[in-house]
């Protein structure tokens, strides 16, 4: 392994081991869950939002060393954002952070799932305080092309 290889190896172990953000919110304004059967990878995400901002951010779950370091990144990415900035972060923002950029295609759904679970409890929670129809139709829209 080169050097920068061997430094992003030791942040997902070190991520996997120690997660960040992990655990549950009592009460959260939003909360969402979903799974990758195909590895077995389990997420939920919770979320405290006040005007507009996520102000606590936690996951839990199981899953492998990636879906774990990756969960454990794109909360330390998301705490603090404006629902906003939160709507705006790609797939690459996250697997930028652990050079994962070239991942083999058969561990991507390990490295995304924490984002997809992120957005669909965003547009969840979004949804819910939507007052016309014209933007919930725009928010379906940005929710199908996702992925």
């Amino acid at each position: 392994m080169s050097g920068n290889a061997d430094i992003y190896h030791e942040m997902i172990v070190d991520y996997s081991r120690n997660p960040i953000n992990y655990g549950e919110i009592e009460n959260p304004d939003v909360t969402f869950h979903d799974a990758n059967p195909l590895c077995g990878d389990s997420i939920d995400i919770d979320m405290k939002i006040d005007e507009n901002k996520v102000t606590d951010i936690k996951f839990h779950g199981r899953g492998c060393a990636i879906c774990m370091a990756c969960s454990s990144v794109l909360t330390e990415i998301t705490k603090g954002k404006t629902l906003d900035d939160v709507r705006a972060i790609q797939k690459n923002d996250v697997l930028g952070e652990l050079g994962l950029e070239h991942l083999q295609a058969v561990r991507i759904k390990c490295a995304l799932l924490s984002l997809k679970v992120l957005k669909s409890a965003l547009y969840t929670y979004i949804g819910k305080n939507i007052d016309n129809s014209e933007d919930a139709n725009k928010l379906k829209e940005e929710a199908a092309n996702l992925y």
